[in-house]
């Protein structure tokens, strides 16, 4: 029983499967270990913009917060390239376009500072959210084209049975192997993008809302400026 094992341990091996694998098998295997790839690069993408975008985030806040005055801070940040900065932008530049006139609509502009903010907020979270579809795609069609593969093989396997007429294990080994292997694969490439879309989502969603709750508090700020302006 061992001697049968250690023989045939090195067809066991991932490269043996590939190489004996059928053709349409072997495209399977390639196309998910491709897309595998693909997730794995996408993941360590996020993270590091996750993780850049909320450290300049707070550094914007905290300056945003110790400045007096918001026309000098304006044009101390006019350039900024980063999502906090861009909805704040977007506000200033609303407040200047609805309060340019002698006559000034409070409540119009109020509603047009909100709107020109929520635009920029959900902006700036699907430019940050992008490619974060990809991990959804693979995450829900990766399981399928393995099941293909695993389909594929297995009708091999009985076709080599049909060919040899033989029933043997020897016979039939070689098609399910490769076949069980391609649903591994297909699962490898699925489950972390399915986590990592999951927690990526949870992410920008918290950040979207954080950036909401930023917008809010300078919109009540310009408020209470037009307010004065009575």
């Amino acid at each position: 029983m061992n001697l049968f094992f250690n023989s045939d341990a090195a067809t066991l091996s991932p490269v043996a499967l590939f190489i004996q694998a059928d053709w349409v098998v072997k495209l399977v295997m390639l196309g998910l270990l491709a897309a595998s790839i693909w997730t794995w690069a996408i993941v360590f993408m996020f993270w590091r913009r996750i993780g850049r975008t909320r450290r300049e985030t707070e550094a914007f806040e905290r300056d945003f917060w110790k400045a007096d005055d918001i026309d000098a801070f304006y044009k101390a940040h006019a350039d900024d390239d980063q999502p906090a900065a861009r909805v704040f932008i977007a506000g200033v530049s609303e407040w200047r376009r609805s309060t340019q006139g002698t006559t000034i609509d409070r409540s119009g502009t109020r509603e047009r500072l909100a709107t020109a903010m929520g635009a920029a907020v959900a902006s700036e979270v699907d430019k940050l959210s992008d490619r974060l579809n990809v991990l959804a795609t693979v995450g829900s069609v990766a399981p399928f084209v393995g099941l293909f593969g695993t389909v594929w093989g297995i009708m091999r396997s009985f076709t080599s049975i049909a060919s040899q007429q033989n029933t043997s294990l020897a016979v039939v080994a070689p098609g399910i192997a490769e076949s069980l292997f391609a649903t591994a694969l297909g699962l490898v490439a699925a489950i972390p993008a399915v986590i990592f879309y999951n927690k990526f989502s949870t992410d920008f969603s918290r950040y979207a809302g954080r950036l909401e709750a930023f917008g809010s508090e300078f919109s009540a700020i310009l408020s209470r400026q037009l307010d004065e302006k009575a």
